[in-house]
């Protein structure tokens, strides 16, 4: 069993080596990391979502890691502070800053030091002064209390081993009716023992997922309110990747078990502040119990056209 720190340098390293990797190679594995998928061309991502219809976009910060599109669901308005957590080389912060304006400012959080100077780069040779990038531990994260209007992350809480202290640390630095958009992988049941311990699958954002019910308590024990899921797709890995990890026979077993891993976005508030639990949150809230318990034959499939 490997300890929290053990699972902190896999991903740093693998990050490292991915900072410096082309996208298109990131969008055919698993956030990035392990085996490539011949079935999964860039114009066909196992994970990612695509940014480039998003106002804001750039592309030199665009590494194809993601699961989701966060901040188009973050409710960004205009002079907001916002904080990317696992900022990359800037996606999301570039497409924050565009909604955020002049007179908002955008802070991107990353524990990996070449990720953190690709971005810089990428925000210093466009003379996004609103934008800035901190390197540190999104567990102890370099920022003061209630600081920040709204929270975006994508597919990164699941490389933490505690995801219970980024919760609380969110709740810290979040102001008082301040809100979190968040996409990220879970599980619908148990995924096989040699997928689950692979450190590949760790760092490629499988292996590091909790089940989808432990991550809205988390939310909830946390004390956030208005809990809601903005996004929900299925993530399908190819059995060209899987058999890097699984036997024939474990990987049909695998396929008939109806074990899911889902991407989800969720949205929730700090309560407290003028515009807590108002009507301009994203969907019509529903009961936590009934975000755990909806069933994998409800979620959006990619390419239905339900999301």
């Amino acid at each position: 069993m490997q300890t929290d720190e053990q699972l902190k340098a896999i991903v740093r390293e693998k990050y490292t080596a991915i900072a410096g990797q082309p996208a298109e190679q990131n969008a055919a594995s698993c956030c990035g990391s392990g085996p490539v998928s011949c079935c999964s061309p860039a114009d066909v991502p196992i994970m990612a979502d695509d940014y480039t219809q998003l106002d804001g976009y750039v592309a030199d910060a665009d590494l194809a890691l993601g699961c989701g599109l966060p901040t188009k669901f973050a409710l960004i308005k205009e002079g907001d502070t916002v904080i990317d957590l696992g900022s990359g080389a800037g996606n999301d912060c570039f497409v924050a800053r565009h909604e955020t304006g002049p007179t908002g400012k955008v802070i991107g959080i990353d524990f990996t030091e070449a990720m953190i100077q690709r971005a810089r780069t990428n925000a210093e040779v466009r003379g996004f002064n609103n934008v800035e990038f901190r390197q540190g531990d999104i567990e102890q994260m370099p920022v003061s209390d209630n600081v920040a209007d709204v929270i975006v992350s994508n597919c990164v809480l699941n490389l933490v081993p505690n995801k219970k202290n980024v919760f609380a640390e969110i709740f810290r630095v979040l102001k008082p009716g301040g809100h979190f958009s968040i996409s990220d992988i879970v599980l619908l049941g148990d995924l096989p023992a040699n997928l689950q311990q692979a450190a590949e699958m760790y760092a490629g954002c499988v292996s590091g997922a909790i089940q989808r019910a432990d991550y809205l308590r988390l939310i909830d024990e946390a004390g956030f309110t208005a809990v809601s899921l903005q996004k929900e797709k299925a993530i399908d890995l190819p059995d060209d990747i899987l058999q890097h990890y699984l036997s024939a026979d474990e990987i049909a077993a695998f396929r008939d078990s109806g074990t899911g891993i889902q991407s989800i976005t969720v949205y929730a508030e700090k309560p407290g502040g003028p515009q807590s639990g108002a009507a301009q949150s994203p969907k019509p809230k529903r009961q936590l119990e009934s975000l755990a318990g909806t069933s994998a034959e409800n979620c959006c499939t990619p390419g239905s056209g339900c999301c």
